[in-house]
């Protein structure tokens, strides 16, 4: 037993010493030597120097029209995503070239005007070569092979496994997806030891206060990204203060990166290498383990710069930040979020004390939306309706907040704008009569046809009496016909934060409705395509079939509830229309399709992603059921009614729907909300029908994302097989639940983890409701902050199912 713990020691020891070792010393052997006098120069993206296994790159990127980057990039994924680059700032053109000169400098030089655009600083002489090596750092070294400079250790907006950050060392965010110049955000380790998130005052690198901080009392000298995917801060001595991202992912399967990314978000990212059985059900993209800030739109919250997005705009967190216009408002420049919002209309004149135009505006609501520092005047107590009246009267107010009996009057730019779901601030935004859907210039356009029209008309009629009795007549029905028209246009601009479309847009941008993406009982959803002046946006377009027509009012007020909601993990409703007997509903498009394909495909997929798909559907119930401005129940929680996003990231859809269906045309023909084998007990028993229904919902789902099966399987090996649920609870009390995953190795090498799954499903599909766990409960089970206590059985699961 000594000798075995003394061998363990010696190799530990030695393990450790090795990790000691320069990054560069050992990577140097990995390097591909490019000799002096080589060059390169910008003609395509096939201009570059690959590493030996070929997975980086570097060389020349095409940056849309606008020249050519040096850059470094990923070089077998299918993106070519870039890791770092020399001249953001100043793209080069077609011809320039990057020289490692015969006397050792290397630097790039622009065609056009002949000038030196960038040159690496290596101390002292005696550069030999370069290499571009297999961890991504490109380095210029001595006969000695060591490295004199490195790109490492020049880092733009991103750090690659085996990559350190010393003291003092910063990451710049680009400015945009495309555009690879010196954003709005820094990343700084600083000589206290935290690692801090600015905005700086651009376009100056001054920095703000920061908007996140690792906040550690001991001082950290460096931040690791060890061979293994975790990110963390270390002492002096080697131990880790604080860990920044604590996800293990092989390397072997995975590429790696964190970046500081041009929103302000520091988010570490993974993509699979290959398809094999290892990380199948990855797509071949870039997915998100871990993110810092979680929620930027809530984090920035400063008096010195706009925020996370634009002057006038409003921050919506999801797989973000989103950045929209309020109501009234448009882009100054749609490809760039942070020039802002301006207004479609004349703002207020401030000509005349009396604010004689007040009456020539109204305020449109938006729930749950702030611009948090930007007032210049504050109101206790007031009413409502007094705040907007002191809005109206102040021409320098562009918009109201008001919560119980606080006034807000802030000026316009508005900056921090954000939504901050359950605050209950209520943001009267002033808008000008008559300019809520037309731009002024097409408005003053419609108005003179008109009246050319009827001024036309005058001419030619005006020679007999009969005839200008006919045109009076004629007159009148243009006029008549013009404001009804607007009206109609108008009125369903009353639904906030969403925006009308006409049964002409949706016909135009479904191709006549021409690409079914699914069908049910209520409604068929077609894949379309937003025109032009949005960006070309695929769009899913549900058209409802059968639902209650006779109450405009509660259509509205639903649509309007459904509308108000806004959540990562929830399906965002982006318009509607109301036209006649059309009641269409327009979603945002989710490309990887229903949970339903996902887990019940040919492959099984991976165990992680199905942890963080169970997880993410959870809080967005959690969203529906205790965080939005009216309580959600979406009674019809099944695989089919979760879709999946870019990154796989779970949404909910179709919630908000159930008060819209008539009782009598839903999934099944009993008259119940929801589909067989996911329906709770107390639709079939005439019991109040409260949140927990959905709970239940989601406890047989969490059992099908577990094992990878659905709810009833009717070609089962065994008759006590059938029914997922009685299946799995047999397993757990009999402890043999290693039957439910036996062609599942990552499960098996994880049956801690799988067994909590199973435990808090079982707690979820309790036939006596009150035994359910509330959704916040269940939420923080899965998180593992709360522990799991052993469940009940459930009674009897199959009146659910028969």
């Amino acid at each position: 037993m000594l000798l075995g713990t003394m061998a363990f020691e010696l190799a530990y020891a030695f393990c450790f010493l090795l990790m000691q070792l320069p990054f560069s010393t050992i990577a140097q052997t990995d390097g591909k030597n490019i000799s002096l006098g080589s060059s390169l120069t910008a003609l395509d993206n096939k201009s570059f120097w690959a590493s030996p296994s070929g997975e980086f790159a570097f060389g020349f990127q095409e940056i849309g029209k606008y020249g050519f980057l040096l850059a470094i990039w990923f070089n077998k994924v299918p993106e070519r995503t870039i890791v770092w680059s020399a001249n953001g700032d100043n793209l080069v053109q077609k011809g320039s070239t990057v020289e490692l000169t015969s006397a050792g400098q290397f630097r790039l030089s622009d065609i056009t005007t002949g000038k030196q655009i960038w040159v690496a600083s290596s101390y002292g002489t005696g550069v030999v070569y370069a290499a571009m090596l297999d961890t991504g750092n490109f380095v210029l070294a001595n006969r000695n092979s060591i490295h004199l400079w490195a790109s490492f250790d020049q880092p733009t907006d991103t750090i690659l496994p085996t990559q350190t950050l010393s003291q003092n060392s910063r990451l710049f965010a680009r400015y945009t997806a495309s555009n690879y110049s010196r954003g709005r955000f820094q990343l700084t380790l600083e000589s206290d030891g935290n690692l801090r998130l600015y905005t700086t005052l651009f376009p100056l690198d001054s920095i703000n206060s920061p908007y996140w901080s690792t906040n550690i009392k001991d001082s950290g000298v460096e931040l690791m990204f060890n061979q293994s995917g975790s990110i963390y801060l270390t002492a002096s001595n080697g131990s880790i203060l604080t860990m920044v991202s604590d996800e293990i992912v092989s390397m072997q399967d995975f590429y790696q990166r964190a970046t500081l990314d041009y929103d302000g978000v520091f988010r570490h990212y993974v993509c699979p290498k290959s398809t094999g059985s290892s990380v199948r059900s990855w797509n071949m993209a870039w997915s998100t383990l871990s993110s810092k800030p979680k929620d930027i739109c809530m984090s920035i919250f400063q008096d010195k710069c706009v925020g996370a997005c634009g002057f006038n705009s409003i921050c919506t967190q999801d797989q973000g930040p989103i950045c929209q216009c309020p109501y009234g408002y448009t882009d100054m420049d749609p490809a760039d979020v942070w020039k802002g919002c301006k207004p479609n209309f004349v703002p207020q004149s401030c000509g005349e004390a009396s604010s004689p135009e007040a009456h020539l505006f109204y305020f449109a609501e938006m729930q749950n939306t702030n611009w948090p520092v930007t007032e210049y005047n504050y109101f206790q107590p007031a009413t409502e309706d007094w705040c907007r009246q002191a809005c109206l009267a102040d021409c320098f107010c562009a918009v109201a907040n008001y919560r119980d009996g606080q006034c807000w009057l802030k000026g316009s730019p508005l900056f921090n704008g954000r939504i901050e779901p359950g605050s209950g601030i209520k943001a009267l935004i002033k808008v000008r009569n008559e300019s809520s859907t037309l731009i002024s210039g097409d408005r003053d356009s419609k108005k003179k046809d008109n009246s050319t029209l009827i001024l036309v008309g005058s001419l030619l009629l005006s020679s007999s009496g009969f005839l200008n009795i006919l045109l009076l007549l004629i007159t009148y029905l243009l006029v008549s016909r013009m404001y009804c028209g607007r009206a109609k246009v108008i009125q369903p601009y009353l639904v906030m934060n969403l925006k009308y479309f006409t049964y002409e847009e949706l016909e135009e941008a479904t191709n006549g409705f021409k690409e079914e993406l699914g069908r049910g009982a209520f409604a068929t959803v077609f894949k379309g395509v937003l025109r032009s002046s949005d960006n070309g946006k695929y769009v899913a377009v549900k058209r409802l079939d059968n639902m209650v027509k006779d109450n405009e009012l509660e259509f509205k007020a639903e649509i309007s509830s459904i509308g108000k909601t806004n959540h990562k993990n929830l399906v965002q409703l982006l318009g509607f229309c109301n036209e006649g007997q059309h009641r269409i509903l327009v979603y945002e498009f989710m490309s990887n399709g229903s949970l339903a394909g996902f887990l019940f495909g040919e492959s099984m997929p991976n165990w992680y992603k199905r942890r963080q798909i169970a997880l993410g559907i959870a809080r967005g119930l959690l969203y529906l059921h205790e965080d939005c401005s009216s309580q959600i129940i979406h009674c019809d929680i099944k695989p089919q009614n979760i879709l999946l996003d870019d990154s796989i990231g779970a949404r909910i859809s179709d919630f908000g729907l159930a008060k819209l269906l008539k009782m009598d045309q839903t999934h099944t023909t009993t008259g119940i909300r929801g589909t067989k084998g996911y329906v709770a007990p107390e639709w079939f028993k005439n019991f109040p029908i409260t949140l927990k229904v959905d709970v239940y919902s989601y406890g047989i789902l969490l059992l099908g994302i577990v094992c990878c099966r659905r709810n009833f399987e009717q070609q089962a090996e065994d008759e006590d097989q059938m029914i997922l649920a009685d299946w799995a609870y047999d397993c757990y009390e009999q402890k043999k639940l290693h039957l439910l995953f036996k062609n599942d190795d990552e499960a098996m090498e994880d049956m801690k983890t799988m067994e909590k799954y199973v435990m808090i499903a079982i707690w979820c599909i309790q036939e006596d409701p009150s035994l359910r766990p509330t959704t916040k409960k269940l939420t923080l089970m899965l998180e593992g902050t709360v522990e799991v206590s052993i469940p009940p059985n459930p009674s009897s699961f199959t009146s659910s199912i028969m």
